[in-house]
């Protein structure tokens, strides 16, 4: 199952909850003993009256005209499912039952294997459907109600992942709650699945007031947990960042990089933070050390199992310290991530590698995750048939070989060298052994025995010396067999894709790509970013409105369509399009991208912003079934709304020099202050937001024709340098545009531009103008 760990704030709603002796800890002590003292019943549960036990199993349920594929997933199963919407949730009401709500995504390994275990088992269907309203969502369209109960989930468990299982009363109370529930009792200690349902279906009967009572008393503690997000009089202290720092120094892997010990998660928004300190003090020994850790990082990582060395791309996290065996599924945000920091990382040091990296990243979005629309899917699946007359799935059947099968495709001879085959050398660099090179304690289910998991522990020099051959045809021959097995990967049944569009995730990517044409020259990237954003802006967003919709999907037809309900966007969903927008803008000069950036941030404020507090609310809340209005506050597998609307809003106050937007960036530092101070990991780019916060702002500014050598040179200096604190505004001297003036081109910076020309500016103060790099570069780095 997907994990990740408690923050500091759910460890202490846990204590103020247990501390109220609630039922969900009763539940649990009656659930461990049902399995012994009410065995006898869960016979005559499950099948009722003779005359009923029919009506007790599913035949199709609500899911069927789902859009969701992880709801699809689900729609031939015994259980009787619904939707989230007012007819299940009614319907619990009229008839006073229990809800039980499972939360997952398509791609989600563990929801696979309960699904198979429980909900396509007839006998606990039978349960399920008599006792309770069976709830799925899909935690990728709703956002919402996944943070509220895994908030519940996090502090009553100590841990969260998915799939999610709550138990709610008819009034969307939670009152017991875990993630993935076995079909067995004491299966890693747990109740089974069958046994929970029994407990709780018991208690509901015999006490229904204590429980109602018990999850009036949860909710109660939740809200009053997230009162710590109170406004501060002042901003985070600058000893935040340096506590960030240490605890991340003193965490990190000296030999495989990355920080703690397995599971290992790539953390982008980590090493974005450390890249941004080092940026503010490089010459420091804590600015050297913050810059080698991510490096290390960056490497090893591309030399992992965690990276896809044939087809491309990064899985979601490693099982192991070495970056080795992954958990094979692909996030889309993983991939928009960490492009961008391996673009940047090659921006600071102009090291191959990490160019080479950001490419490999992007070429399997476009292949394998674009749709024709200019949007992209959502991810991968980490399970797949070993082969086409298979029946069982297995976790990373697509990406794994055996040596026989290797030697079998790459039988060929090196060019040039006797004696040597193809086989020999992939074998030697990718770390290929006869039995396997995965460690059975990282395989407790033997879906690896004997698979080779490729990595690349040898350098190319050392693996050339080994085979006593030079590096040059050692890469040759390399990129020759990553050919023919991506041609056989090809042909091999492939993992379920998620076709779900999301805003968020698309705005990621624009990011990726549009960061990346700026640095590496290429004007083919920026064009796939503006494709992105043109899908975000005629299938996502509503002209009428002014608002941005959550998702669409893929119909068989391959047409783009929508969710029936039109699920209206969250707080994510603007800032992250609104970011790949502002990148996008300075990428093309256009100002359309920018005209629209302010658009969003003005309903981003007016809909989401917290006019009591400060900070972003994750949700307008319009919808009443979401019965918390909670803030995004961690920057986790994604960054947090409101880290990422922090660096939004500098960069639009610097563009349009607006004081009040600078701030609303202050009053979100504010009400994080607390948190900053308790847990400054909690939120490493809202400490990257503070770094930014109290840095002196650049406003670059290139007026000319962008086709002219003269001009792109100039251009390309301006995007040489790693400098989160600026911004660039590319301005053609023949247009107008109502927001020039607002950008700082006025009439005398387009008169003084008779020919290419950069102005530097800070705050209302410009340079005199420059015309060439070197002069330029001077005034950049100054």
């Amino acid at each position: 199952m997907t994990i990740f760990f408690r923050t500091a704030s759910c460890s202490k709603l846990k204590k103020n909850v247990l501390m109220l002796g609630y039922i969900s800890s009763y539940i649990r002590q009656t659930a461990l003993t049902t399995n012994l003292r009410y065995r006898h019943i869960i016979h005559r549960m499950a099948s009722g009256s003779s005359a009923n036990t029919g009506a007790n199993i599913a035949i199709g349920n609500k899911l069927q005209d789902a859009k969701s594929p992880y709801l699809l997933q689900h729609a031939t199963n015994p259980v009787n499912w619904y939707p989230w919407g007012s007819e299940a949730l009614d319907k619990a009401k009229q008839e006073n039952k229990i809800i039980f709500l499972s939360v997952g995504y398509s791609t989600c390994h563990w929801c696979h294997v309960m699904e198979k275990e429980s909900f396509e088992d007839n006998e606990v269907a039978k349960i399920m459907n008599k006792y309770f309203i069976s709830v799925k969502v899909d935690r990728e369209e709703r956002p919402d109600i996944d943070k509220v109960y895994m908030t519940y989930v996090q502090a009553t468990t100590g841990s969260g992942g998915w799939p999610m299982s709550v138990w709610l009363t008819p009034d969307l109370k939670p009152i017991y709650g875990g993630t993935y529930f076995p079909p067995s009792d004491n299966y890693l200690n747990q109740p089974s699945f069958t046994t929970v349902l029994i407990g709780i279906a018991k208690q509901w009967d015999e006490d229904k007031t204590r429980i109602e009572q018990s999850g009036n008393i949860i909710v109660d503690a939740i809200l009053k947990e997230n009162s710590h997000l109170v406004k501060s009089e002042a901003i985070p202290s600058s000893s935040y960042i340096h506590k960030a720092y240490q605890q991340l120094s003193n965490t990190f892997d000296a030999k495989f990089g990355g920080f703690k010990t397995a599971p290992k998660f790539p953390q982008p928004v980590n090493i974005k933070f450390l890249l941004n300190l080092y940026n503010s003090k490089p010459n420091s020994a804590e600015g050297k050390r913050s810059l080698e850790m991510c490096l290390h990082t960056l490497k090893m990582m591309s030399k992992g199992g965690i990276h896809d060395h044939i087809c491309q791309g990064f899985h979601r996290y490693s099982t192991d310290n070495e970056w080795h065996v992954p958990h094979f599924e692909k996030m889309l945000y993983d991939q928009g991530q960490l492009a961008e920091v391996y673009t940047d990382a090659y921006q600071i040091t102009k090291d191959a590698l990490f160019k080479e990296i950001a490419y490999d990243i992007l070429t399997y979005v476009s292949r394998d995750l674009g749709d024709k629309s200019g949007g992209f899917y959502s991810a991968e699946d980490a399970d797949s048939l070993p082969t086409h007359d298979a029946r069982e799935k297995k976790e990373g059947a697509f990406c794994v070989w055996t040596k026989a099968e290797l030697i079998q495709l790459l039988n060929t001879p090196v060019d040039g060298k006797r004696g040597v085959m193809l086989y020999d050398v992939f074998c030697e660099y990718y770390n290929v052994k006869e039995t396997g090179n995965v460690d059975p304690r990282k395989d407790p289910h033997n879906e690896l025995k004997n698979q080779n998991v490729l990595c690349t522990p040898k350098s190319l020099h050392e693996v050339a010396k080994s085979l006593k051959m030079d590096a040059e045809t050692v890469e040759k021959s390399l990129t020759k067999a990553r050919d023919v097995l991506s041609k056989k990967r090809s042909e091999r049944p492939k993992p379920h894709l998620d076709n779900k569009m999301i805003a968020a995730w698309n705005g990621l990517m624009i990011t990726a790509f549009a960061k990346a044409g700026q640095v590496f020259g290429d004007d083919s990237l920026i064009a796939r970013a503006a494709s992105a954003a043109t899908f975000l802006e005629t299938k996502l967003y509503d002209q009428t409105w002014k608002i941005l919709r959550r998702s669409c999907y893929v119909d068989l037809t391959g047409e783009v369509v929508h969710h029936g309900s039109s699920l209206n966007g969250y707080s994510e969903d603007y800032v992250f399009t609104i970011d790949g927008l502002l990148n996008l803008f300075e990428a093309t000069g256009d100002v359309k991208w920018l005209d629209l950036a302010i658009t969003l941030q003005e309903h981003l404020d007016q809909s989401f912003w917290d006019e009591e507090q400060g900070g972003y609310f994750q949700t307008d809340g319009k919808d009443s079934s979401v019965i918390l209005r909670l803030k995004d506050d961690q920057d986790g597998a994604q960054p947090s709304s409101n880290s990422i609307a922090v660096m939004n809003l500098l960069r639009l106050s610097e563009l349009l020099s607006n004081s009040d937007m600078r701030t609303r960036a202050e009053n979100i530092f504010k009400i994080f202050n607390m948190q900053l101070k308790a847990l400054p990991l909690s939120l490493p780019l809202l400490l990257s937001g503070l770094i930014l916060f109290q840095s002196t702002w650049k406003r670059v500014i290139i007026v000319g024709d962008k086709t002219a050598s003269t001009t792109s040179s100039l251009i390309r200096t301006s995007r040489s340098l790693y400098m989160p604190n600026k911004v660039i505004v590319l301005v053609d001297s023949s247009k107008d545009h109502p927001l020039y003036e607002k950008i700082g081109v006025n009439d005398q910076i387009k008169a003084a531009a008779n020919t290419p020309t950069a102005f530097v500016c800070r705050g209302k103060t410009c340079t005199l103008p420059v015309t060439t790099p070197d002069k330029f570069e001077e005034l950049l780095k100054e």
